[in-house]
């Protein structure tokens, strides 16, 4: 399994991350320690959580996936080996639950959060804590258009950073990154940090795939100049890339089968786009899912790809990808798809 440095560090990540979401919700803990055993076995040294998961975020299961985690680790004994990722919540009016109601990416906030999900993944640090979205009012989760909020009360990045600097300096945790971020929000991490000789954050956790390639426009050329490599997430667009939503199937089990709230990943454009990447794929003798993950792979601003599965068959296949190099040719082809069908689920 290839290794690259997360951002201006000293770390090595794998090429593949481990996602976990789904573990609490469509996985077992029997099943997410599964795949841990499996992903270690194979290389993976990196695994991605968040305090809010699993997915779809609901009060009765909040904090399984991190429990599920603390579980394994316990077990296995393997800390030091792992490079072991997290998340805050930032505002929220859904997730009433979480905290005092009012979930913020204040001090306040963040150190009770970290300290919960320190003591569900039963680790004493976590390497990588990251900012699950922004605190202000804007654009993400599927957004294009940015409409502002006259009455935006967000906490100032400073703060923030302040709250991230003396948890870096506490040894709670190594290292910060931000998630679902803008152009402008990212480079405000950035400068704030400069200016105020704060902790400057190393990775920007993103949506990324042959269906959503938005990154790509403002955040790609900031990640290379600024060592703020990408973790890419949902790489197949819900597995939608795989192809088995085509032709109106609805395998049983599956997530945009089981939750109406992902239905942008099956639009008719996305649709569209996916029969074409998956014609492409079948024409070269390729699996649909690996081809789309080695584009992916193949990037040189991500760092790493953040991987979900639901079954073990999955993600052996998935984590495969990590050794397909695509050809001269099929890269090309895969642009011609982009020109016809730009970005079709944001």
């Amino acid at each position: 399994m290839q290794k690259r440095t997360l951002g201006n560090t000293d770390i090595e990540v794998s090429l593949v991350c481990l996602g976990t979401m789904t573990w609490g919700e469509q996985n077992s803990e029997a099943e997410a320690h599964a795949q841990m055993d499996y992903a270690l076995s194979n290389g993976i040294n990196f695994f991605d959580t968040a305090e809010m998961y699993p997915v779809p975020p609901r009060a009765e299961t909040q904090g399984l996936t991190e429990t599920y985690i603390g579980s394994w680790l316990q077990k296995r004994k393997c800390r030091q080996q792992l490079v072991l990722a997290s998340k805050v919540s930032g505002a929220s009016e859904t997730m009433s639950y979480l905290r005092d109601g009012r979930p913020r990416l204040d001090r306040k906030n963040i150190e009770q959060a970290l300290e919960a999900s320190l003591k569900r993944l039963q680790t004493d640090y976590l390497d990588l804590y990251q900012l699950h979205w922004p605190d202000r009012h804007t654009n993400f989760f599927g957004k294009l258009g940015f409409h502002p909020e006259p009455d935006d009360q967000s906490t100032p990045i400073e703060e923030t950073l302040e709250v991230l600097t003396n948890l870096i300096q506490s040894g709670k945790i190594r290292y910060a990154g931000i998630s679902n971020e803008t152009p402008w929000g990212a480079m405000q991490f950035l400068n704030i940090a400069q200016q105020k000789g704060l902790a400057r954050i190393v990775s920007i956790q993103n949506p990324y795939s042959l269906l959503n390639r938005t990154f790509e426009i403002g955040l790609a050329e900031i990640s290379h100049r600024e060592s703020l490599g990408l973790l890419a997430y949902s790489p197949l667009g819900f597995g939608v890339l795989s192809g088995k939503y085509l032709h109106g199937r609805q395998p049983e089990g599956a997530r945009l089968t089981l939750y109406e709230r992902f239905s942008r990943y099956s639009n008719p454009q996305s649709l569209a786009a996916t029969h074409s990447y998956v014609e492409l794929a079948r024409e070269h003798g390729l699996d649909p899912a690996q081809m789309a993950l080695a584009y992916i792979h193949g990037r040189p601003f991500v760092t790493s790809t953040i991987i979900g599965a639901t079954t073990l068959q999955q993600l052996q296949s998935n984590i495969a990808s990590a050794d397909i190099v695509l050809s001269d040719e099929i890269l090309q082809s895969i642009e011609a798809i982009h020109v016809a069908h730009p970005n079709p689920c944001p």
